[in-house]
């Protein structure tokens, strides 16, 4: 019974993957086949047994191969796993912390000789390199994903995607488990600040910059400098219903294709050589057994000969979480037959009999499985690992330079969020400053997770080089005061509470000050640790400002959290006068703040989401314009934002920007035109700033209710006072399309609009489009 589960799920996942099949096999593929790369591919396939291409389909973690002083290696162990089962991959940081780069080094070229050794095949290693180098002790690190979203400047996303790869190359790996992808529709997801944003087109920007920048321009042969991505969480991992990591997202499939597809398809057309999968279920079916979306979507609908490798134990999940398989045998077949290429075990290598058991009971094809042999060879080919297995690390010169801190630095100053300003800032010279809140003397908070350790650390052996904000502010002003008034627990299971808390103190000292910099958030967390029941920000941290606000004296409050806490009790207090909004800006993230602080640096950044006003009133920008009634009243509200906090886009500057002569130049348009805008925008104020200028449409009638606006172009300038520039943006047609209720994309002919700074202007589709392409 459990096996004819199993064949005909197979069955019917491929006869609804049919049209998929057809379109990818008449569309280009996303990567060039390399004719040499192949005869290797095949030569080396043909020579290999069952048990040795399981073992290549397999990835256990470091963990399992320490000695128990952690010391060093336990190569009984490695010898177990790469002689006996003939494992051709390896993940994860030694010792659960982050090592110099020549201790990494050392101890994957040791894996990599014993590979090369046993098997004549070298082995691929990964690490997690979320924002930077990040499983590096002295890696540089630049902002989160969230930050580079919010300075609306691809170039950050170019240098972080350079810089990281050089560095982690540096170390003997050749395989990064980034950029992350995930749309953060849900604000309470303990994920929001690994990504890019809630907005499709700005994730597929950025992503699709950093994943050129990581693995350079040819995919088909990487260079020493550069590195394999592995782009995730393949898809929808975002938008779960509850907000909780790894639990299930239920998703229109038209918002599935149209806007969760969106980023993982630029990426793949652009080079992408691996995949990794969400762990949880989309509509009822787990990602990693869906045959449609693992195959059909990705292999066949885009033609792509890349890698799909699971997440964190995701095939044993699909048995005893998810029971959708009955054992680990059945689960196996499951997402192997899906796609699954590589399954990130981690620890049971005995999975490998288990696979070989399921082959020979014929519950997994022979041909899927040389597919995925295929696949995981020709990844390790084009990282050049057969020819280079090893490599000499003693160069690699500019790794820790001033250059990348530099451009670390810069991406944190434009990545963090001016959301009011009355007056009070920039802080005069001189001014007597209270810095307090349990985030403004710690590195951790400044970084988050997946920074030195799993749930990031405030260890000194890593943290000792960089300023806290209260350091950075010091450095800056001078005559500033530290009164915490409260402390993050650092148990990573208790992340979330606070101890030592002395609001008294921290109320005492304040009135003794000129102003008052109340620095509050969250501390640090990664994954499933972050799940949170109440997204308000804490009772003590609301205590500790609403007391201070008493006082009488002006407070600027710096959020520092990796999702947008609920803070609406806080936002409008008398004596509140700032608010920024720093979210996770990384090791050079303070100095950021205080630059900006003094006005040695404006703010330019945006916020990449939707900063929710009520727990139980979360929403997007691009929602239904039926979703607004109650202050519509009927009519097209082209900038309703509804009952937010702050809209998507918000960001204030220490200058002001007019825009003026908003213009299209046509205002009639088919499916294959490219509509070119232009509008002026002009430094107003008197001093130089950067704008970020955002382009939106808005379909004023279509066959599905439209969403109120869709961000569909930007750029960013910058503008001495009283400086006007002429900014030309592009729209292809065929971007404004739409997935209809019958699945197909659709440009439907009628009325658009274009809006960018307040400015709008009508343009005209003349005939509709319908196409039969899974992709446009």
């Amino acid at each position: 019974m459990q096996f004819r589960h199993i064949a005909m799920a197979a069955a019917v996942l491929a006869l609804g993957a049919c049209a998929s099949r057809n379109d990818g096999a008449s569309r280009k593929p996303a990567i060039p086949s390399d004719k040499a790369i192949e005869a290797k591919v095949e030569k080396t396939l043909k020579a290999l047994t069952l048990e040795e291409k399981v073992g290549q389909m397999m990835q256990l973690s470091i963990e399992g191969f320490l000695l128990p002083d952690f010391s060093g290696l336990d190569m009984d162990k490695l010898q177990t796993a790469i002689g006996k089962y003939k494992v051709g991959s390896i993940l994860n940081v030694y010792a659960s912390s982050a090592q110099d780069r020549f201790f990494t080094a050392e101890y994957i070229s040791r894996i990599q000789e014993l590979s090369m050794k046993e098997l004549g095949i070298p082995c691929i290693y990964g690490l997690d390199m979320i924002h930077g180098a990040s499983y590096l002790s002295d890696g540089t690190f630049f902002p989160q994903e969230i930050n580079l979203g919010a300075s609306f400047n691809p170039e950050h996303a170019r240098k972080m995607g350079e810089i990281m790869a050089y560095e982690t190359r540096s170390a003997m790996c050749p395989w990064v488990f980034s950029p992350v992808m995930d749309l953060s529709r849900n604000p309470s997801w303990p994920r929001v600040w690994e990504s890019f944003g809630e907005d499709p087109y700005l994730q597929s920007v950025m992503a699709e910059t950093e994943t050129r920048a990581l693995q350079g321009d040819d995919p088909n042969h990487i260079d020493l400098e550069h590195v394999s991505v592995s782009i995730k969480h393949y898809m929808a991992y975002g938008a779960a219903a509850t907000g909780r990591d790894r639990t299930p997202a239920y998703v229109s499939p038209l918002d599935l294709r149209e806007k969760y597809f969106a980023p993982f398809k630029a990426c793949i057309q652009a080079g992408a050589l691996n995949v990794m999968v969400n762990s949880a279920s989309i509509n009822g079916t787990p990602v990693h057994a869906s045959h449609e979306l693992l195959t059909g979507w990705l292999k066949e609908g885009l033609n792509w000969d890349g890698m799909i490798v699971t997440d964190w134990a995701d095939i044993e999940n699909l048995w005893t979480r998810e029971h959708v398989a009955a054992d680990r045998k059945e689960a196996l077949a499951l997402g192997i037959n899906a796609g699954i290429d590589m399954i990130m075990e981690p620890y049971n290598m005995t999975s490998c009999e288990d696979l070989v058991a399921a082959v020979k009971e014929g519950l997994i094809p022979q041909g899927r499985i040389d597919d995925a042999v295929r696949r995981v060879l020709r990844l390790k080919y084009r990282l050049g690992l057969f020819d280079n297995p090893t490599w000499d690390v003693s160069g690699y010169e500019k790794y820790g330079s001033q250059e990348f801190r530099d451009a670390a630095l810069a991406a944190a100053v434009e990545g963090e969020v001016l959301l009011k300003n009355d007056g009070i800032l920039p802080l005069r010279k001189g001014a007597r400053i209270l810095v307090t809140g349990p985030n403004a003397n710690t590195i951790r908070s400044l970084n988050g997770g997946w920074s030195y350790q799993w749930q990031g650390t405030d260890d000194p052996r890593y943290t000792e080089p960089y300023n806290t904000i209260y350091e950075a502010l010091r450095n800056e002003f001078g005559s500033v005061n530290f009164v915490p008034g409260m402390e993050y627990v650092q148990d990573y299971g208790r992340w979330m509470e606070e101890k030592n808390v002395n609001i008294p103190a921290a109320v005492a000292a304040a009135r003794s000050a000129d102003v008052i910099v109340a620095c509050i958030g969250e501390n640090s967390y990664c994954e499933t640790p972050g799940n949170l029941e109440d997204l308000n920000l804490s009772a003590n941290q609301k205590e500790l400002v609403k007391a201070l606000d008493k006082v009488g004296k002006p407070i600027v409050l710096v959020l520092n959290e990796g999702r947008p806490r609920i803070i609406n009790d806080l936002v409008d207090l008398p004596n509140v006068k700032a608010i920024v909004d720093i979210m996770l800006p990384g090791n050079y993230g303070a100095d950021a703040l205080a630059l900006l602080l003094s006005g040695k640096e404006n703010f330019s950044g945006k916020l990449p989401f939707t900063y929710s006003m009520h727990v139980n009133d979360l929403h997007t920008y691009d929602y239904k314009v039926s979703e607004n009634v109650a202050t519509m009243a009927g009519a097209y509200n082209y900038d309703a934002s509804m009952h937010v906090q702050w809209p998507f886009g918000t960001g204030l500057s220490y200058t002001t920007f007019e825009y003026s002569d908003l213009q299209a130049d046509k205002t009639e348009f088919t499916a294959d035109d490219v509509i070119n805008v232009k509008v002026t925008v002009r430094n107003t104020g008197s001093v130089a700033g950067k704008e970020a200028v955002l382009l939106y449409s808005s379909d004023l009638v279509a066959s599905v209710v439209p969403d109120v606006k869709r961000l569909r172009a930007f750029t960013k300038v910058e503008l001495q006072p009283g400086e006007s520039k002429v900014v030309e943006l592009q729209i292809p047609a065929k971007d404004l399309a739409f997935v209809g209720a019958d699945g197909k994309w659709r440009l439907e002919k009628g009325e658009f609009r274009l809006g960018a700074g307040g400015l709008g202007t009508i343009v005209n589709c003349t005939a509709t489009k319908v196409w039969d392409t899974q992709n446009i």
